[in-house]
């Protein structure tokens, strides 16, 4: 299954770029990032169907590394074939996207800024394809 992120805003150069190329390369799934500007532009039509969308948000689920984890098994075993991760510019996602997602996700209550949450993200997906492939580096806690 691919792991596609679509985000608002350029990560550039930066520490928080560094976080997320270290963590896609340890993803052993098809992993994707698609970079939108803050304000217009398209969410890019998805390639591949099935697709699963998860919006982050802050009113989404606060989920352990495990039922994240679990989720994304199921979809892959149900055989979808791409999961598209959306994190929203400052203002966050319209009512819209947010109804139409299939998951809402949040990382906590605290806000985030939008390229430690792409980093985050990253990781938490690094985490769950390793949960799912049995490989023993995870907590929950």
């Amino acid at each position: 299954m691919l792991l596609h992120v679509i985000a608002r805003g350029k990560i550039g150069r930066s520490p928080e770029a560094e976080l997320v190329e270290r963590y896609a390369r340890r993803i052993s799934w098809g992993f994707k990032v698609t970079e939108l500007p803050d304000r217009g532009g398209v969410i890019p039509v998805p390639t591949a169907t099935p697709v699963r969308t998860v919006a982050l948000d802050e009113r989404g689920k606060q989920l352990a590394s495990t039922a994240f984890a679990e989720i994304l098994g199921r979809w892959r075993d149900d055989g979808v074939r791409e999961t598209r991760f959306l994190i929203g510019a400052a203002d966050g996602h319209d009512a819209p996207l947010r109804d139409g997602a299939d998951l809402l996700l949040a990382f906590g209550a605290a806000t985030w800024p939008h390229m430690l949450a792409r980093a985050m993200l990253a990781e938490q997906l690094w985490r769950a394809t390793s949960i799912l492939s049995g490989h023993p580096y995870h907590r929950d806690g």
